[in-house]
């Protein structure tokens, strides 16, 4: 395909995007400056259309373009429309405003739905991903402790541990003293082979609690590491101009379903800076018109991933630009708060 036949494409595809009407060739001439005629427009469309890349929906209309036409849009796409500097200084402002790892999340579901007017959802970081930044232990009673891990990302697991026998707080300073000499600052991945070891590095009157409290943090970085997973802007997906041939139920109670949504958002191990799965692409029947977004971010490394889900017919510069600018900044923020 020559450059011209992409320009022509690339016209198409803004053109609907923006009209939400069908595109001519006379229409694609006039507007765009291609310096060529409306004949040789139309013999460009011909063949895009032989190739796939665009059809017509109705007879006596334009064209529209295919899930393949906007796939090789995306893929020769020159520039990304970048956020102004005012959507910059209003998505920076918003985001360091948050308190803490949820409001982290939630502040950034909200703004990429804004932002895109599209349907955002945004991955809790992985703590399979993550390192222990420290551990807390809290004397409630002199046989119960509160656990508290919090990791590099910011994220709090909270849980209770009933001791065999009452301890001092000596005791319980020992025990946390051990635990994060132990733990802190080591991948949670490490983290089963570390606690195995625990009990025996104790003192020995202390080792059936520290068997408890072993066994306790092992369910915390073992059975607790399910997937937590935030949405954001459902509505959009009724927008006027958001067409879909089927109905808009089966979308919307896929959304509900955390699984779907993680499946959506890729593979948790993705190191991929940016992805754009269009159509069939995404391999979910539910979503098989549809476009998903997505991006990792992360202190460092890729510990989460969020993205934006809508119609094919997608202002693709501008959602890509969104995601990408959103990941960066929760990344800084995440970066400041190691």
């Amino acid at each position: 395909m020559d450059d011209r036949k992409l320009e022509v494409l690339r016209a198409i595809v803004e053109d609907y995007v923006a009209t939400q009407e069908p595109v001519g060739s006379k229409a694609v001439s006039q507007r765009h400056a291609l310096g060529v005629s409306a004949a040789t427009v139309r013999n460009d469309m011909a063949y895009l259309e032989d190739a796939g890349y665009i059809q017509q929906p109705h007879t006596s209309a334009g064209r529209i373009p295919t899930a393949k036409g906007y796939r090789l849009f995306v893929d020769r796409l020159g520039k990304i429309k970048p956020l102004s500097a005012a959507e910059r200084r209003a998505v920076h402002r918003f985001l360091s405003e948050a308190i803490d790892l949820d409001d982290v999340v939630t502040r950034t579901v909200r703004l990429l739905a804004q932002l895109t007017h599209q349907v955002a959802v945004v991955q809790y970081p992985s703590l399979n991903r993550s390192s222990v930044r420290h551990l807390e232990l809290v004397s409630l009673t002199p046989t119960r402790l509160m656990v508290v891990m919090i990791t590099d990302t910011g994220r709090v697991e909270q849980r209770y541990v009933e001791m065999p026998a009452e301890l001092s707080e000596d005791d319980v300073l020992d025990l946390r003293r051990l635990v994060n000499e132990q733990l802190q600052g080591k991948p949670l991945a490490d983290a089963p082979r570390i606690i195995a070891d625990l009990a025996g590095l104790a003192r020995p009157e202390l080792h059936p609690s520290a068997s408890a409290l072993a066994r306790v943090l092992l369910d915390t970085v073992i059975a607790r590491t399910e997937e937590r997973v935030a949405v954001a802007g459902a509505a959009n997906l009724t927008r006027p101009g958001n067409f879909f041939a089927g109905s808009l139920r089966p979308i919307l109670e896929a959304l509900e379903e955390e699984v779907v949504l993680m499946q959506l958002l890729g593979r948790a191990d993705s190191n991929a800076l940016l992805t754009v799965r269009i159509g069939d692409e995404n391999n979910l029947d539910d979503f098989r018109e549809t476009t998903v977004v997505t991006a990792g971010y992360g202190p460092g490394s890729v510990v989460g991933h969020m993205g934006v889900l809508g119609p094919t017919r997608m202002d693709y510069p501008g959602t890509i630009a969104a995601v990408r600018a959103v990941a960066r900044y929760v990344s800084e923020i995440l970066e400041q708060n190691r």
